[in-house]
């Protein structure tokens, strides 16, 4: 990728960061690229795997995430921060994206980190169920839990067509999944460094992180191969809004699927 243009989506992201309270267009981000508006869409998309309607949509709701864990202001306070108008718009986009309502969200910040996380379910499959993804995952976090899942686009946000969480790096199974075109996404955190899932805003070598895809399913298809090499985050890969925190670091046996 050339240095230039990654160096241009770079500064839109810092943008995105530094103005979360006020309404960016797609001309404001495309000026501060200094690419014209649909050139900008195009390249932006290529380097982050999002649009940039999308990222920024991440971005906000990852602050959010940040806000409700550590400061005491109203979801409705938060959510004007981060560049929402309507408090339900919010709530229903954070919902989708993190897995849990804001409330939900800020109460699990506060239970004990050995308190089972329930927020976490894969959505009932539709349809002829016909295939087996494996394969093996490998991480630079040696001996370090990691959470692998099938979403439908190129962000680990909302529930995952299927997961798994493995104890450490090696051989993964994906059962029973649809088809579709599928994203496999996967993520480790260092030790001790849990809340980096909610404070970093990308960049940060305490998440590790890869993806694998589109893998398509299709009738017919009854086993797929997908290594996957986890690398630490980067400021251009789109942030992690499913809430993860409290599902990574404890009991892995038995949440293993």
């Amino acid at each position: 990728m050339d240095s230039a243009i990654e160096q241009a989506v770079m500064r839109v992201v810092r943008s995105m960061h530094e103005n979360l309270g006020e309404p960016l267009t797609i001309n404001d981000m495309a000026r501060t690229a200094m690419f014209s508006k649909f050139h900008f869409s195009r390249v932006f998309q290529r380097v982050t795997g999002l649009s940039p309607g999308r990222f920024l949509s991440a971005v906000r709701i990852q602050e959010a995430k940040r806000l409700l864990a550590s400061t005491s202001l109203t979801v409705t306070d938060i959510s004007h921060r981060v560049g929402y108008s309507s408090v339900g718009t919010f709530s229903s986009r954070f919902t989708s994206s993190v897995g849990v309502s804001p409330t939900k969200y800020r109460q699990l910040k506060s239970v004990a980190p050995d308190m089972p996380f329930d927020g976490l379910e894969e959505p009932p499959i539709m349809g002829p169920v016909t295939t087996t993804i494996r394969g093996d995952i490998f991480s630079p976090l040696e001996d370090q839990p990691i959470f692998a899942g099938l979403f439908p686009d190129r962000i680990l946000e909302g529930r995952p067509v299927k997961y798994t969480i493995l104890p450490k790096p090696g051989p993964y199974v994906l059962e029973d999944v649809p088809q579709g075109d599928w994203h496999l996404m996967a993520q480790a955190i260092a030790p001790g460094r849990e809340d980096a899932l909610d404070h970093a805003p990308g960049g940060d070598t305490a998440v590790c992180i890869g993806r694998h895809g589109p893998i398509t399913v299709r009738p017919g298809t009854h086993t797929r191969v997908a290594d996957l090499s986890l690398r630490p985050m980067r400021p251009l890969d789109p942030p992690v809004l499913l809430a993860l925190r409290d599902l990574l670091p404890v009991n892995v046996p038995q949440l293993i699927h």
